[in-house]
């Protein structure tokens, strides 16, 4: 019995947020019973995309500063047409040779416009293909506000053309994409919510810490490592304190990190068991990113969020503060953050009331899995009215 082919398409800039989100879908994918490839084109990060998909690794691309303004490779060069030709003709490749039946584009339109070199090539194999697979974009539930003039309606006119399904990442009863993209309403294809995509459950971790500070993938967050470092030496109340860097903070720059720091604060690049710590720290300081919001949510832990905001972003301040006004984090505003500013922030969300349980929805990733898989067969029926006879052998599943 012929499995369905998933073919899902990631690529992260700075951090590793998109990466982890797309990996824990398609991990879902693999679980639900998919034959998936994922396609990655920003710098290799270790444990990701995940076992059971095949995995497909484009040459990397980065951003080449925090406003997202240009793409480099690994060694920081600009990249040249011929650059983008190799990678255009290795995702078109990597999908004829897949010849996927759902095909899963993450963040683009809404985002990653940056890629449209290859993302538009993309789609219009799709369109071509005979039978053409259902398509399919993958999108977090706050999206960054500040855009050019004409991009919103770009993105309207792309999804309307070539998407077949909008999937967002997000409980509706936090936040709806209307919230963060005005033309919503324009939208003519299926707008459906999978729920927040966070990690399973965790085991109590046996390390404990007073103060647990995150930086995610680590390129976006040097000034809350710094004013950590900083805060932890001058600290007089026998705090114990734990620093994730991130995996993507130059070795340099952590190894400076550590030869600076004081005898009370345990400093790590990445801990595996991250979310297994949040479960027994009294606060988590971290930025407001979509994965580690999951993380904290899941945890139940206190929460002490400072936005990113280089660049003009909007995403992580608008998601912090919804959080806060729901009694579920306290925010520090990046341009606040200071050494002193962080401390005092620390130590009034200690006393803080421990936040209150929530009924935010977690389990977008095996949503995400179950609305595919229905969605195909509806949509696969509708396409090709043949399809579904006694004789034919794809497994839709239960």
């Amino acid at each position: 019995m012929t499995r369905l082919r998933a073919f899902l398409y990631v690529q992260h800039l700075l951090g590793i947020g998109h990466l982890a989100r797309s990996s824990r879908v398609a991990a879902a994918l693999v679980d639900d019973g998919f034959d998936v490839t994922v396609v990655t084109g920003g710098a290799p990060v270790a444990g990701f995309p995940g076992l059971g998909v095949k995995s497909v690794t484009l040459p990397p691309v980065t951003s080449g500063d925090e406003g997202f303004s240009g793409l480099v490779d690994l060694q920081g060069k600009p990249i040249d047409d011929d650059f983008r030709k190799r990678r255009s003709e290795m995702l078109l490749q990597a999908f004829r040779e897949c010849r996927p039946d759902i095909v899963i584009i993450e963040a683009f339109p809404f985002g990653r416009r940056q890629m449209r070199f290859e993302l538009l090539p993309l789609l219009e194999a799709i369109d071509a293909a005979s039978p053409r697979p259902l398509l399919a974009t993958s999108v977090r539930d706050i999206l960054q506000e500040r855009v050019k003039p004409g991009r919103n309606e770009e993105t309207i006119d792309l999804i309307n053309r070539h998407f077949d399904l909008v999937m967002v990442h997000g409980d509706p009863a936090f936040a709806t994409i209307d919230k963060t993209f005005p033309l919503a309403g324009a939208i003519r294809v299926e707008v459906t919510y999978t729920g927040l995509v966070a990690a399973p459950p965790s085991p109590v971790g046996s390390e404990r810490f007073d103060v647990l500070v995150s930086v995610g993938g680590g390129a976006a967050g040097k000034s809350l490592v710094g004013s950590t470092v900083a805060a932890a030496r001058n600290a007089n109340n026998g705090w114990k304190w734990c620093l994730i860097t991130g995996p993507n903070l130059p070795k340099d720059e952590f190894d400076a990190i550590v030869d600076d720091a004081t005898p009370g604060l345990s400093i790590f690049r990445f801990r595996e068991d991250f979310a297994s710590l949040l479960t027994g720290a009294r606060l988590s300081v971290s930025q407001a990113g979509y994965n580690t919001v999951c993380d904290v949510l899941r945890a139940g832990c206190r929460s002490l969020l400072v936005p990113f905001a280089a660049g003009g972003e909007t995403e992580q301040n608008v998601r912090a503060l919804m959080l806060e006004e729901l009694g579920l984090a306290t925010v520090l505003m990046e341009k606040d953050l200071t050494p002193e500013g962080l401390t005092q922030a620390i130590e009034q969300a200690l006393v803080a009331p421990t936040p209150s349980a929530h009924r935010l929805d977690l389990e977008g990733a095996r949503h995400s899995a179950q609305i595919l898989r229905e969605r195909y067969r509806t949509w696969s029926l509708k396409m090709r009215p043949g399809f579904g006879k006694a004789d034919d052998q794809t497994d839709f599943g239960s």
